[in-house]
């Protein structure tokens, strides 16, 4: 196979939950783009069917569906539901995120909604796409992480900002955690052929963002911006694909340098 064949993902199924937000858009538009039969899910279906229809007009598709990640029925049925229309599924992305808030705003309550979607609900995502993967003896899961996985807090984001500090102790956990569940789940389904690895996007820039923290954020980087719409496009594309065939458990930054420092 010649080397740029190998990044094609013609032929492949992929799946991107969360495929609206800010991130999302780009890894359904990447899979696509690579030619892969794409599907993308969230809990808010007729905001990614817009999505989709724009998607259109770009000459892409990608089909939208519902699910809830809090629930393992729910992610059985849209395992099931993808096997169903394209008899098997090849490319999970594991995107979907629920944010908790503030840890001075967090409750009890909060907090367990927060794990049931980020901490249970990928975790029942890796096990029932795993399993499918693992009886057709293939797959790719690409779990989305963070910086703030990789990194402890740090007020430097907010200085002259005028930003209310976030402080966001479930994300950093259950982000932390996806790094580790990815090794895991790359050494449990490994010897069936699926891949598991991780990567965790910086800070993604966008108009509403003060200048202040704009600056702040990419003094910290090496290559001193923020992320945009098609920076973690590449990455996926080469994991999802066979160019990636002998890489598995990574976890890898996609940050402009900013965890390296």
């Amino acid at each position: 196979m010649n080397i740029l064949d190998s990044f094609s993902l013609k032929g492949k199924v992929a799946l991107v939950t969360g495929g609206s937000g800010l991130y999302g858009q780009q890894m359904v538009r990447a899979m696509a783009q690579a030619g892969a039969t794409t599907y993308t899910a969230s809990r808010n279906l007729e905001k990614l069917v817009i999505f989709c229809d724009d998607l259109k007009k770009e000459g892409l598709e990608a089909v939208p569906l519902t699910y809830d990640q809090g629930s393992v029925e729910s992610i059985i049925a849209l395992r099931d539901e993808i096997i169903r229309r394209s008899g098997k599924i090849d490319i999970l992305i594991n995107n979907s995120v629920a944010r908790s808030g503030n840890i001075e705003e967090l409750t009890e309550q909060k907090a367990n909604d927060d794990f049931a979607i980020n901490a249970t609900g990928i975790i029942m995502m890796c096990r029932e796409f795993g399993r499918a993967m693992a009886e057709a003896g293939s797959g790719s899961v690409i779990n989305i992480g963070s910086i703030y996985g990789l990194v402890g807090y740090d007020d430097w984001l907010y200085e002259g900002t005028g930003l209310v500090k976030t402080g966001g102790a479930a994300y950093y956990f259950n982000k932390g955690g996806m790094a580790n569940l990815t090794k895991f789940f790359a050494g449990y389904y490994g010897p069936s052929g699926v891949r598991f690895n991780c990567i965790h996007p910086g800070g993604f820039e966008t108009d509403s963002q003060p200048e202040a923290f704009k600056k702040n954020y990419t003094d910290k980087t090496f290559l001193k911006r923020m992320a945009n719409d098609t920076d973690v496009m590449g990455v996926l594309v080469f994991l999802a694909s066979d160019a990636s065939a002998y890489i598995t458990g990574t976890n890898i930054p996609v940050d402009g340098g900013l965890t390296a420092k």
